[in-house]
């Protein structure tokens, strides 16, 4: 199966708080997008790595993706070596994106930091016919997508275009909030993390209201491109 979009994450509901309401946006337009996490998180202090794979995939269905996978290299164990880096590129010449997704280079995690550099040189190693890499028993062709973005975890950057995601925002959180055991319940008997205390999602609201006001919308998700991005300026007028 080919996607149009395949996002690369260090751990499961990474995707669903750095871009979750552009991945709807996509899917709400038929686009095939696929999210691979590479970790089953498993080393996070609420709930259990078995327990979060069901949310993980709880959540891909809000999200309407196409496929999810999962690496299972081990949780804060990410080390970028050529094994690792052989995942990624046959992920990509399996799926053969158009555009691929991948964490930005500075993070307070180091998971998120070594996942961006691993698909960095994977999306450009994938492009090379003399690395060889097999799916089952058979030889890969080599390929590389049009476009890799990078999306915004704990680390601010200034971004190279912002997503209007203002009427996918409730799908974005409805699909964050699959992850039950990882954010605020009141219920819960867990240790607090990082991410579970209650002004955690009033970030991710207001961090979404900020991006959103820079192009005059309600809500909005930023990217940055290493890349010049082109703008259609004829077909932005005439809209």
């Amino acid at each position: 199966m080919n996607l149009d979009i395949l996002v690369f994450c260090a751990h499961p509901d990474d995707a669903e708080l750095s871009m979750g309401g552009t991945i709807a946006k996509l899917t709400s337009h038929n686009l095939k997008v696929g999210i691979i996490d590479f970790t089953a998180g498993e080393l996070g202090t609420r709930g259990t790595s078995e327990i979060r794979q069901k949310e993980a995939f709880q959540a891909a269905i809000v999200l309407k993706v196409a496929t999810r996978e999962n690496f299972y290299i081990p949780d804060g164990d990410i080390k970028i070596n050529k094994e690792n880096l052989m995942h990624v590129v046959a992920a990509i010449r399996k799926y053969k994106p158009k555009i691929v997704f991948a964490p930005y280079k500075l993070d307070r995690h180091p998971d998120h930091m070594h996942v961006s550099k691993l698909v960095k040189q994977g999306f450009f190693y994938a492009g090379l016919e003399k690395i060889k890499t097999y799916e089952d028993t058979h030889l890969q062709k080599a390929y590389r997508p049009q476009k890799l973005f990078y999306y915004m975890q704990s680390h601010a950057f200034v971004p190279s275009f912002i997503v209007d995601i203002t009427e996918t925002y409730e799908t974005k959180m409805k699909a964050v909030r699959a992850f039950g055991t990882q954010f605020h319940d009141p219920k819960s008997k867990e240790p607090e993390t990082f991410i579970s205390q209650p002004r955690f999602m009033k970030y991710i609201e207001s961090r979404s209201q900020f991006y959103g006001f820079q192009i005059g919308k309600d809500y909005g998700e930023p990217f940055f491109s290493e890349e010049a991005v082109e703008l259609d300026i004829v077909g932005t007028a005439k809209h």
